[in-house]
């Protein structure tokens, strides 16, 4: 009778052991199915919305922006290379001398602005000048300061000449002592 009373218990045992295997297989099922579903569906949306499968599926290209479009459209530039400038930066505070020699080459429309440009050469000289030696060397640090630089005596070329002339300023030579 002990020994039916065992029997019929890890019968029992068995049946619950069974029936949570079933319950785990259903976990199983999601986490090893469904969820990698979802993800591969979930990141196949997302590069569809974001644009990354129009090559793949022969979409129209996107329209090239009026800006670039107007930018290749233009006519050859032309380069007009300034004299050479040396001048001595604003020490501050401190004793030491600082100089900055300075190759700048002008982008200009075109070559029909170049008796324009040399026709007030003087004055173009001049304010970058006055502009250059009111720099420190602190002002000529890293790529943004360069930029700064460039934006700076752009703006000073086109307040001498009219608007559209001056495209770019470009440096061919610096060196900061």
């Amino acid at each position: 009778m002990a020994e039916q009373a065992v029997s019929e218990g890890l019968g029992e045992d068995v049946e619950i052991e069974t029936s949570k295997k079933k319950g785990l297989s259903g976990k199983k099922l999601v986490l090893f199915i469904v969820l990698p579903l979802l993800l591969i569906i979930g990141g196949g949306a997302g590069a569809y919305f974001s644009g990354m499968l129009d090559s793949l599926l022969g979409g129209e290209p996107e329209p090239v922006p009026e800006r670039l479009e107007a930018e290749v459209q233009q006519s050859p530039s032309a380069f007009y290379d300034l004299p050479e400038m040396l001048v001595n930066l604003n020490a501050g505070s401190s004793r030491k001398a600082s100089y900055l020699k300075i190759t700048i080459s002008l982008e200009l429309a075109d070559d029909d602005h170049i008796k324009q440009l040399e026709s007030v050469l003087p004055r173009v000289i001049d304010n970058f000048q006055v502009y250059l030696r009111e720099l420190r060397i602190e002002d000529l640090n890293g790529s943004a300061g360069l930029q700064r630089l460039r934006e700076e005596l752009l703006l000073r070329v086109s307040a001498t000449l009219p608007e559209g002339v001056v495209r770019d300023v470009l440096f061919k030579e610096m060196l900061v002592q």
